[in-house]
C-alpha cells in the first residue's frame, strides 16, 4: 500500500471524528488549545488502536478467506462509506455535550473509530501493509484533523459537519472499489 493510499484512507476514516470534533467545537463558548488537544488525543488514539485490533483479527482468519479477501475489503469499506454518506444526507442534528472528560470522550472516540476496526481487518488481508507505521499515520492524521475540527466548529458552526461525513464516505467507497478492481486485474495503480 502506497503512502498516498494510506493517506487517503486515513483522511476518509478521520472524517467521522472530524465531524464530531466540529460538534465539540460548537459546544464550547470559550475555546482553549487544551480542548483541541484533548479531542485530538482521544480521537487519534482510538482511530490508531482500532485498526491495529482489526488487523490482528483479520490475521487470525486470513488463511480461511484469502480467496475472498478483496471482496471483504470492498464490502466493508463500501458499507462504512455508505453509512457515512447516509448520516451526512440525513440532516439529523447530533447532540453534543460540552464535557471533555473521560465519560464523555471515550464513547465518542469509540463510536467514531468502529469503522477503523473494520478497515484494520482489511489490512490483515493485505500483504503489503506495514501495520505499525499505518496505525501511527492514521492516528496522527486523525489527531490533526480532529483538533482542526474543534476550531472550525467553534468558529464556523455546523456548516462543514455533513460535508466532512459525505467526503469521508465517498473516499472509503472509492478505496474499496480500487482494492477490488486491482485484485480482479481490471486496474493497476
Amino acid at each position: 500500500m502506497s503512502l498516498l493510499e494510506l493517506f487517503i484512507i486515513a483522511v476518509g476514516l478521520s472524517m467521522d471524528a472530524f465531524a464530531v470534533a466540529i460538534c465539540k467545537g460548537l459546544s464550547v463558548k470559550s475555546l482553549k488549545t487544551k480542548h483541541m488537544i484533548i479531542v485530538g488525543l482521544y480521537f487519534g488514539a482510538f482511530q490508531g488502536l482500532m485498526p491495529l485490533a482489526g488487523y490482528f483479527l483479520g490475521k487470525q482468519f486470513e488463511s480461511y478467506i484469502t480467496k475472498f479477501d478483496h471482496w471483504i475489503a470492498f464490502v466493508l469499506l463500501a458499507l462504512i462509506g455508505a453509512n457515512m454518506i447516509r448520516e451526512a444526507l440525513s440532516g439529523e442534528a447530533e447532540e453534543c455535550c460540552c464535557s471533555f472528560g473521560v465519560k464523555a470522550m471515550v464513547p465518542m472516540a469509540v463510536a467514531t473509530s468502529i469503522d477503523a476496526l473494520a478497515v484494520g481487518v482489511t489490512f490483515g488481508f493485505m500483504p503489503d501493509v506495514r501495520i505499525a507505521p499505518a496505525v501511527m499515520f492514521i492516528g496522527v492524521i486523525t489527531f490533526t484533523l480532529s483538533a482542526i475540527g474543534v476550531k472550525i466548529g467553534n468558529v464556523f458552526g455546523a456548516k462543514f459537519k455533513s460535508k466532512a461525513e459525505l467526503a469521508g464516505g465517498i473516499i472509503l467507497i472509492l478505496m474499496g472499489a480500487k482494492i477490488l478492481l486491482e485484485h480482479l486485474g481490471i486496474i493497476n495503480f
